[in-house]
């Protein structure tokens, strides 16, 4: 949704040029679900809202080749406010400021970490239980950072992250990846990646991962190993998954095993159907289940909707 020189933008964005204006998006997806989960304890009823969000985003340019980017991402609970405004329903995502041109792209603040975004679209439940971050490490949206990303090369490009110590007791910490492909699977048939973080979040992990497209089916396939900073827990695992589209409805699974040194081993499986009714709204169901060896099972069945703008 692009607003031109709009009343919106200018309570927004108040003291910019409408020039500046004129390039500013407005965008975000609410997605609620229904479900019913058991943590071990018993199962309840719930209501939950994931990581729906509304951003601005842009550029203006500075000189031929030269322009300066910006995004102010913001995450919304659409369903636990609290009425009373005692909780804040709303929380930083992605919010950067930097430069873009021949040389790639250079934003600081905060975003998530070049293994992140590394990862492209392999997860097939991101934001719903299943999201691959409840099994395994490396998947963090970080402040004090300056990312690089460059530009396309024979489909190759290059991501790294500085993520900067903030604090005499505390080390910096380095991200970094290699890509290949289209992440969306529209301009190439296989998105492959290799990433690894260096004292990320308490972290060193090395990820590998691949997905490709073959007529209606999508398979994707990860390894990684994770090992703390200070030694104390060492682990890796896999996933595997697979999308099936016909029509309207695109039907997942997806396998994830986690083994660790200190026999904490994770599994989980998840299955699941997303319905579109038109190119920015659809409808799902999933159902999620982990097996932990030192943790309480857990097991999810919802029922959500998803709208894009």
């Amino acid at each position: 949704m692009k607003f031109v020189k709009s009343s919106l933008c200018v309570a927004l964005l108040s003291g910019l040029s409408f020039n500046v204006l004129a390039d500013v998006d407005v965008y975000g997806k609410a997605n609620v679900t229904v479900q019913s989960t058991d943590d071990g304890e018993g199962s309840f009823t719930e209501i939950k809202s994931n990581a729906s969000r509304f951003g601005l985003k842009g550029s203006e340019k500075i000189t031929d080749g030269l322009e300066a980017v910006y995004k102010f991402e913001f995450q919304v609970d659409v369903t636990d406010a609290d009425s009373k405004g005692d909780d804040d329903n709303i929380s930083a995502r992605n919010q950067y400021v930097g430069v873009k041109g021949s040389f790639g792209q250079v934003v600081v603040g905060r975003n998530d970490t070049a293994f992140k975004q590394a990862q492209g679209k392999l997860d097939l439940f991101n934001d719903l239980e299943g999201d691959i971050k409840n099994v395994f490490k490396g998947e963090n949206r970080l402040g004090d950072s300056i990312s690089y990303a460059s530009n396309s090369y024979e489909g190759f490009k290059v991501l790294a992250t500085f993520i900067a110590e903030d604090d005499v007791d505390a080390d910096n910490g380095y991200s970094m990846a290699v890509t290949y492909g289209d992440s969306a699977l529209k301009k190439s048939a296989i998105y492959a990646s290799i990433a690894a973080d260096s004292e990320v979040n308490g972290y060193d992990v090395v990820r590998a991962s691949i997905q490709g497209k073959v007529e209606d089916f999508k398979l994707g396939a990860m390894y990684q190993t994770q090992e703390k900073v200070d030694g104390s827990a060492e682990g890796d695992g896999y996933l595997l998954n697979a999308a099936y589209s016909m029509g309207k409805n695109t039907f997942k699974v997806q396998y994830q095993a986690m083994d660790f040194d200190d026999s904490d081993d994770k599994t989980a499986i998840s299955v699941g159907v997303d319905h579109k009714l038109n190119k920015n709204i659809k409808v799902f169901g999933f159902y999620s289940s982990f097996d932990m060896d030192n943790n309480v099972d857990q097991d999810y069945l919802g029922l959500g909707m998803e709208y894009k703008f």
